[in-house]
């Protein structure tokens, strides 16, 4: 269905608008919701769109044009709102992150099709085999921080929520008749706390580089100061790493050590605009690092073999038991579970019921076969 044949959305970029739209939401029992953000396009990533649809009505709503979103903090933390979202994860985490929204009963498209054993579970597949609806997906990658959005870009947004409800209504019955909805809710609530990666304590900058490994340690250190420039540059200019030198041509430069400008202009990816731009500043950054201490790859801690073999016998497990249900493999036991139950290494059903306290329905369900997979018969 093309967007020209529903109603306009209402487009939300006044105080005022908010209020009555936090009202209005506050009076339904289900409503959609989806975001845009400018990762593409800015150094500090931000949330430009929020959308959300109730059974009647889609609406846009600009946080770039409203200082206060906290009228909808209520919307989100009412337990007697059903919030459904498609992949809800990336919405969450940067809701949460940009304003501060606590959430209560979530509903992930995505996650239910997963459950249910579908294999294709983007929003445009699963539109088109539930509804037949083909939705448009060429603007995922567009600058949502532009300002005014152009038409189609609106038009294309509100598509993202308009059918979500009547989508989780079908994915909800399945799940019902499957007997599937215990676990469905227990991802949900698992979704629901979700926080962004805390940045402190992370690997310096230039070890995140592909092919930094392969590095000596003096050049490592060159990498290293070249990585500095660029996130200042970067920072200053509010756009993202990669817009203003490659991860490959900073790099080059490390292993290259390049003296001259006709030098660093002949390495992978530099154009002249770039050396014009940045050359005498990143010359200057490559003999700090050739002056500075080398530098050596953080090295995290041998994991305990009893450990790793923990981990392989539950792997082994959870991919014989996705097949028998006919879904992936982390569904029947996620990853960060995975690790928490090597880790912990339960010795009974009390101990397994400690680890799996955020899991009843897979306890109950896997709790003696993974007790079996660790050993523990």
């Amino acid at each position: 269905m093309e967007a020209g044949a529903l109603p306009e959305p209402v487009l939300v970029t006044q105080a005022g608008s908010l209020k009555l739209l936090a009202d209005q939401l506050d009076g339904e029992t289900v409503v959609a919701v989806d975001t845009e953000s400018n990762s593409l396009y800015a150094y500090r990533e931000q949330v430009c769109l929020i959308q959300f649809s109730t059974r009647e009505t889609d609406y846009l709503v600009d946080p770039l044009a409203l200082e206060d979103l906290s009228p909808l903090a209520g919307v989100f933390a009412n337990p007697k709102i059903e919030k459904v979202f498609h992949a809800a994860e990336y919405d969450v985490i940067c809701l949460r992150r940009d304003f501060d929204f606590e959430f209560a009963n979530l509903f992930d498209t995505m996650l239910a099709a997963r459950i249910l054993g579908r294999q294709e579970v983007g929003l445009g597949a699963v539109l088109q085999a539930e509804f037949n609806v083909h939705l448009e997906k060429r603007y995922q990658r567009a600058n949502w921080g532009q300002r005014p959005l152009p038409g189609y870009l609106l038009d294309y947004a509100r598509l993202d929520t308009h059918y979500l409800i009547a989508l989780r209504e079908r994915l909800g019955a399945d799940l019902r008749q499957c007997k599937l909805w215990p676990l469905a809710q227990e991802d949900f609530e698992r979704l629901r706390v979700l926080q962004a990666a805390e940045s402190n304590g992370r690997a310096p900058d230039c070890w995140r580089i592909r092919g930094s490994y392969d590095l000596s340690p003096q050049q490592a250190a060159v990498l290293q100061e070249v990585c500095r420039y660029r996130e200042r540059v970067a920072s200053a200019q509010n756009r993202p790493l990669f817009k203003v030198i490659s991860d490959q041509s900073l790099l080059a430069i490390a292993g290259q050590g390049p003296q001259t400008l006709h030098e660093l202009g002949r390495l992978p990816g530099m154009s002249h605009g770039q050396v014009r731009r940045h050359g005498e500043a990143l010359l200057q950054a490559v003999r700090r690092g050739r002056q500075a201490e080398p530098i050596y790859p953080p090295r995290s801690p041998r994991p305990d073999e009893a450990f790793v073999l923990r981990v392989e016998a539950l792997r082994r497990w959870r991919k014989e038991a996705a097949l028998q249900m006919g879904v992936g493999s982390d569904v029947v036991l996620p990853r960060d579970l995975l690790f928490a139950l090597a880790e912990g290494n339960p010795r009974g059903m009390g101990e397994l019921a400690e680890v799996m306290a955020e899991a009843p329905w897979r306890l109950e369900h896997f709790g003696e076969q993974i007790l079996w997979a660790l050993g523990r018969r």
